[in-house]
């Protein structure tokens, strides 16, 4: 972890001095800080785990015939929600995930903006989630989802994303409140009881959701397609873009009907 934490004093120095901002072939934005984080965080993982693949948002496209022989790889986003960056919102993370046979294991989101040091979210199936602020370190658990007729569900959602099908799924809902945050951020809210539901309903890469989604897995919780309600799975197929999905504490008839609402 100190490794990403480090990577992450990078991006802050890049952030504090000012950026040029490119645009790669997907029109997507990209910085200095995104191909400094990059680098750190490929020179770490090879270093430790040397005969481990690392797949990165910003290395060169690997082929699917090479990809599907990796039991386990590291799966990195160096900067989850560059246009928060952008903005100086402060609500940008770098994720860093370990997924074997297509489920992330293992996941570290860090987030240096958010107070001095940064805070991190990290959990390892099967062993438990945490998150970490200064010298400071809890176990996080997502929290029950509540009777919305004495406590309204808390629904994150991006700021900028997939706003019209988000609208039918919380016009859908019980009595709800709207948070609205960028990046892997929204996952670490369910994780850490802060958050009831996340519907992720606007297209996402699977650098951006793994690390996140191992650490709600580990906190209790659980990351679902939406169409299928199966969990989300990774390096399937050619296309490294995800389906919508849906992070939640709990299954329930009521969030999935306005979820399959939200869907047509």
């Amino acid at each position: 972890m100190n490794g990403v934490i480090a990577a992450g004093h990078r991006v802050m120095e890049i952030y504090r001095q000012g950026f040029d901002v490119e645009l790669k072939d997907d029109q997507s934005p990209l910085t200095q800080a995104d191909m400094a984080s990059h680098h750190a965080l490929l020179a770490l993982l090879n270093s430790l785990f040397p005969d481990t693949p690392v797949l990165s948002e910003e290395s060169e496209p690997v082929a699917f015939a090479i990809r599907r022989e990796w039991q386990r790889y590291w799966l990195v986003d160096p900067l989850d929600g560059t246009k928060e960056f952008i903005k100086r919102n402060d609500e940008f993370t770098l994720n860093v995930a370990l997924v074997d046979d297509g489920v992330p294991v293992f996941g570290i989101v860090h987030a240096p903006a958010l107070s001095e040091g940064g805070i991190t979210w990290w959990g390892q199936v099967g062993e438990g989630a945490f998150k970490c602020e200064g010298d400071k370190q809890r176990r996080i658990t997502v929290s029950q989802l509540p009777d919305p007729d004495h406590k309204p569900w808390r629904v994150a959602g991006s700021r900028s994303h997939g706003q019209p099908k988000l609208k039918a799924f919380c016009d859908a809902l019980p009595a709800h409140s709207r948070i609205s945050m960028g990046s892997s951020l929204k996952f670490c809210l369910v994780a850490e009881g802060s958050a009831d539901l996340y519907p992720r309903l606007a297209p996402t890469s699977e650098w951006d959701s793994a690390a996140a989604q191992a650490v709600v897995v580990a906190a209790g919780g659980e990351v679902l397609e939406a169409h299928s309600l199966k969990p989300l799975r990774y390096n399937q197929q050619d296309s490294l873009l995800n389906p919508f999905f849906i992070v939640c504490t709990q299954r329930d008839p009521r969030w999935q009907q306005a979820l399959a609402t939200a869907l047509t």
